[in-house]
């Protein structure tokens, strides 16, 4: 069995389409190597060897350890050293690479090899002893941390005792005399806490770091993330060792990571950052404000430090060249990690470069103009739900702007929160409804579940690639980072700048695309679209066959989901009309009415009102399909309930307060979701439902003459499970459909449907159908009647049901395809076969899940129906279920 898989000196065993088994960084390094690029030589140990390793009680497969030596001897033999060699070493990095990128997620070590001796040799060989034991200690913090679990704090500590005690500020004051005293400490601190020497066997040092990488895979932050981003646990990490280039020789090394493209706005030129003098985790972590890579952006920055363009010419032009290759390579965006030893230019890592939404857009509308992919690949490399991002508000442009900080804009979009200063906190708040900004001097992947539950993220150091920026894009969240002039005392809770101090509680605004903080909360604007939005809506409204409606109550809502591309709105829920002051008094009126004839009296009153919304309904709506449902929650939720309101509402009706009270009691139900509601209050007070009716009907003759469209308003009944309740509610908007084209003298051209949203309707849809015209699927209700779940009440355990494997994702969130998803199939097939037109749509909130929506194409339906802000979710998702593409495989996208 082939477990370890060689690449460098211009080939490579892998290939880029192996990312399954070497991951995404072995995919990409034998990639690289393939095309002849400068990569240091190395080997990738397979995601199977993770996959056997946590099977087998943490063992490895027989062969591993040959397989292993041999691939070290290849990568000697390449360089020109020898792993343990005391005159010549050999020192490799090791570093994880899952399939999916996990920026940050799991452990890497560097400098592996170093050890008293082997130090010496590395001096002697550089003629540069101080670059050695900066590299020694660097090695054994890293080690120390990620293999022997000694944190890295403990070295950080004994480092700026150091540096005060001798008047340094930055690591690069300190000398080769400083770096030596300083690695004899580490080991002296070590072996006292830890009780055990640094270990001097370089074989030894190398299976303890392959074993922290595979053991990293498991580790709280890895679990988090992969639960955030729906990556499966049986994936697995490969594990890539590669020979050490150096970025931290002197001033003609440097160390950086760059995007080909601009990862907030797509924008087409080179984007990064680099330090000289430096390792990697110097760039990502934050721990030195970078230098920009382009001398463009240099001065747009306004850094005083020379950009690598300037400091490093022939290296800059490498760079540039092979930043060409690899995007034509790929055909897509790329993060790329580089170094360079003494001028000379080694790639580290190319993988797809993680983007806004917004930088998504631009980046699959330019490359298909650029003709380097196709339409169909540029919708398929979006990511629907990403859109979200792109659907929310910015600090509105007239908004007065106290600005009390600037960092780097770091992921675009604004938010306001009260301040905490940690990632619990966050989250505990978040649970208690409150907005936060999340605020660290740093963010680190110990912090993932704050930064989850955060509206935005704030930090006082890190560049535009630090750990803060990189998972705030990825998740959509507004974060500034960098905000040097702010001082953070998480002791004393404070955060302070310019004289000012704020404190946990208090309230700031971040504007991610400016880099600003400012003091309270600002008004937001609405998000204005960019043209490449529209452009690729275009492409997806070509591409799909289901149709996209909106659910819309107000003429607003309506509004808004007309801007966003609905097709007609699936979904208008009549009760959320009846909440209005004016007619709640009118509606209690008509609950409390002892007859038929008080009860009509009060539907009289609200008879003008239900016209005049449909009417503004129907002329928003242009001619566009309207599906009303009648009247569906429990009568209860209409009464007053505690004595001071029914005291209110008995003096405003001059009516007697102790019957009101006896009323709202007798409608009082234990289980009102499953109670009086829906198509059962139709058929105890058919009154109801005639003059809902009566307001359509006349609405949609009145919008029809002022818009010179025809209106043919979709009736929806709901709660049905049995063909007769349907029919007796049918019977009289039939009956009052004629009584008020006699009265017009005009017909009226109209539908009457029904929702499925009990298990019984779906399994008797063919009987049902000989009455509805159309079906629309209710699945917030048809997912608590089938799982016997309320969802008011489901938070407290569905989250454990997940968390333990017990269901895939909750059922409210995306479709069971299994149950209800079964219950809607046989709805459909049973529905068709007894009348084959059906019109069948979805109107839950289902409607604007990409994975549902990819189900709702599958099963044939016409179409989904969502919140209006969820429609371009819901169109994209649509026309990627038409190009076959699963939900959440956007290529690239990772949005």
């Amino acid at each position: 069995m082939k477990w370890v898989y060689s690449f460098g000196n211009g080939k490579a065993e892998g290939r880029a389409d192996m990312r399954n088994l070497l991951g995404g960084k072995g995919a990409g390094l034998a990639e690289m190597a393939n095309l002849g690029l400068p990569v240091p030589p190395g080997f990738t140990i397979t995601t199977e060897v993770c996959t056997y390793h946590y099977e087998n009680d943490k063992t490895y497969p027989k062969g591993l350890r040959r397989q292993v030596a041999t691939a070290l001897a290849q990568v000697g033999r390449t360089t020109g050293k020898a792993f343990g060699n005391s005159d010549n070493p050999l020192l490799v990095s090791v570093r994880s690479g899952a399939r999916a990128s996990m920026p940050g997620m799991m452990d890497t070590v560097l400098n592996l090899g170093l050890n008293d001796a082997t130090v010496e040799a590395m001096a002697n060989k550089s003629g540069d002893r101080r670059f050695a034991y900066d590299s020694y200690r660097r090695f054994i913090t890293m080690y120390s941390d990620v293999v022997l679990g000694f944190p890295h704090h403990h070295f950080e500590e004994i480092l700026d005792d150091y540096k005060d005690k001798n008047g340094y500020s930055l690591d690069t004051d300190l000398s080769a005399d400083d770096w030596v005293e300083l690695v004899a400490r580490y080991q002296q601190r070590l072996k006292e806490e830890h009780g055990e020497p640094f270990p001097q066997d370089p074989e030894q040092q190398l299976w303890g770091a392959i074993g922290a990488v595979f053991g990293s895979w498991m580790n709280q932050r890895a679990i988090t993330y992969r639960r955030l981003h729906h990556i499966p646990e049986s994936w697995g990490t490969a594990v890539s060792v590669q020979a050490m280039v150096f970025g931290n020789m002197g001033e003609t090394s440097a160390t950086g990571v760059a995007f080909t493209r601009n990862p907030s706005t797509g924008e087409k030129r080179l984007y990064g950052e680099f330090l000289i003098n430096a390792q990697g985790e110097d760039v990502v972590a934050g721990i030195r404000t970078p230098q920009e890579i382009t001398e463009a952006a240099r001065a747009e920055a306004g850094s005083d430090k020379p950009s690598m363009q300037r400091a490093l010419p022939q290296a800059f032009k490498e760079l540039t060249r092979i930043y060409g290759v690899l995007e034509r390579h790929y055909r897509d965006m790329q993060d790329l990690e580089f170094t360079v030893e003494q001028g000379k230019l080694w790639m580290l890592q190319t993988r797809a470069g993680k983007r806004t939404a917004k930088a998504a857009l631009k980046i699959a509308v330019d490359l298909a103009s650029e003709g380097l992919i196709s339409r169909k690949e540029a919708i398929a490399r979006i990511e629907p739900a990403a859109l979200d991002q792109l659907l929310h508000p910015t600090i509105d442009p007239k908004a007065e702007r106290q600005v009390i900080a600037t960092g780097l804009p770091a992921s675009p979009g604004a938010a306001s929160g009260e301040i905490v200063f940690s990632a619990d906190e966050a989250e505990t708040l978040k649970a208690k409804d409150k907005r936060v900004i999340l605020v660290r001097v740093e963010t680190s992947p110990e912090d993932i579940h704050g930064m989850h539950a955060a509206e935005g993220i704030l930090t006082t150091r890190g560049g535009m690639t630090s750990h803060a920026a990189v998972v705030a894009r990825g998740m959509g969240k507004p974060c500034v980072s960098g905000a040097g002039a702010l001082r953070i005392d998480y002791a004393a809770g404070t955060m302070s700048v310019a004289g000012r101090t704020f404190k946990a509680g208090d309230v700031i605004t971040i504007d991610g695309s400016t880099g600003e903080v400012l003091a309270g909360r600002v008004p937001m604007s609405e998000p204005a679209l960019s043209g490449e939005f529209a452009t690729l809506m275009g492409w997806a409204d070509a591409t799909r066959k289901l149709g996209v409606r909106a659910n819309a109550d107000t003429p607003n809502d309506a509004r808004v989901a007309l801007k966003f591309g609905a097709e007609g709105i699936g979904l208008c829920r009549t009760e959320h009309m009846f909440f209005d002051e004016d007619r709640i008094r009118a509606m209690r009126e008509m609950i409390l009415a002892d007859d038929e004839k008080s009860r009509r009296a009060a539907l009289a009153k609200l008879l003008p009102m239900q016209r005049t919304d449909f009417v503004e309904l129907f002329e928003i709506m242009q001619g566009l399909p309207v599906t009303i449902r009648l009247l569906d929650p429990p009568l209860h939720e209409f009464l007053p309930h505690s004595e001071k309101e029914i005291a209110e509402v008995a003096a405003a009706m001059g009516a007697d307060a102790k019957k009101l009270a006896d009323r709202a009691r007798e409608l009082n139900e234990f289980n009102p979701m499953l109670g009086f509601r829906g198509c059962r209050l139709a058929l105890a007070y058919p009154e109801i439902a005639e003059m809902q009716a009566r307001a359509i009907f006349e609405a949609a003759g009145e919008a029809a003459k002022l818009t010179g469209k025809a209106v043919v308003p979709e009736i929806m009944v709901p709660l049905i499970a049995t063909k007769a309740e349907l029919d007796l509610v049918k019977e009289r908007i039939d009956a009052m459909a004629e009584a008020v084209a006699r009265e017009r003298g005009s017909k009226v051209n109209y539908q009457v449907g029904t929702m499925i949203e009990l298990p019984r309707a779906s399994l008797r849809a063919g009987e049902i159908a000989e009455s509805a015209q159309f079906f629309s699927f209710g699945t917030n209700d048809l997912t608590q009647t089938t799982y016997g779940i309320s969802r008011d009440d489901a938070a407290s355990f569905l989250g454990t049901y997940v968390s333990r494997g017990v269901l895939p994702s909750d059922p409210f969130i995306s479709i069971d395809r299994e149950g209800v998803g079964e219950l809607m199939r046989i709805g459909v097939e049973r529905g068709r076969k007894r009348r084959p037109k059906l019109k069948v749509g979805i109107c839950g909130e289902h409607g604007g899940d990409p994975a549902s929506v990819e189900f709702c194409h599958e099963i044939g339906l016409d179409y989904v129906s969502c919140s209006p802000f969820r429609v371009p979710i819901a169109r994209l998702a649509a026309a990627q279920a038409a190009l076959g593409k699963g939900a959440g495989d956007a290529a690239g996208s990772d949005a």
